[in-house]
C-alpha cells in the first residue's frame, strides 16, 4: 500500500475561533456544515478546518506551547497579478496584516504575504507557468 498524493483536509489551530471563521467569512468563504467546535470551508478537492488550538494540541499530545503555527505557509495561487494585489487588499481589510505586498519574484512569479489574525501566514500568488483549471485547480506544471 501507498499514501495517496494528495491533502485532504487542512486543520488550522486558532486561539479564537470565532474570530478566525468571521476573517475566512469577511474573504468570501462560507462554511460547510460541520459539528460543534469545528469550523469548516470546503475547498477545491480539499477542505480547511478551524479548530482551537488548546483542543488540536491536546488531540495531538503536545502542549500548545510546542506547537506555534509553524514554519510553512499556506498559499492561493491566482488567474493574474492583478488578482494577488486585489486579495492582499480583501485580506488587509478582513483583519490581515500584509507582510510583503505584491511583486514580482525571481523566477517569474508575483507574490504576497499576508498573516491572519489567528497567525497563520498566507502566500497569494501568480504563477505564470502554472495557469489554474477553469475550476481554480491548482497543478504545479499546470493545466
Amino acid at each position: 500500500m501507498t499514501m495517496e498524493q494528495r491533502v485532504s483536509l487542512i486543520t488550522l489551530g486558532v486561539t479564537d475561533i470565532e474570530k478566525a471563521a468571521a476573517f475566512y467569512a469577511a474573504l468570501g468563504w462560507q462554511a460547510a456544515e460541520s459539528p460543534d467546535g469545528v469550523i469548516a470551508f470546503d475547498l477545491i478537492s480539499q477542505t480547511l478546518g478551524l479548530y482551537p488550538l488548546d483542543k488540536l494540541a491536546e488531540d495531538i499530545g503536545l502542549p500548545v506551547e510546542v506547537l506555534g503555527t509553524g514554519a510553512m505557509t499556506l498559499s492561493h495561487n491566482t488567474r493574474s497579478r492583478q488578482e494577488v494585489d486585489e486579495l492582499l487588499v480583501l485580506a488587509r481589510e478582513a483583519g490581515a496584516e500584509v507582510l510583503r505586498p505584491g511583486g514580482e519574484v525571481f523566477w517569474g512569479g508575483y507574490i504576497g504575504y499576508f498573516r491572519a489574525p489567528d497567525g497563520h501566514i498566507w502566500e497569494i500568488a501568480h504563477n505564470p507557468f502554472s495557469p489554474l483549471a477553469q475550476n481554480g485547480a491548482f497543478c504545479w506544471n499546470g493545466y
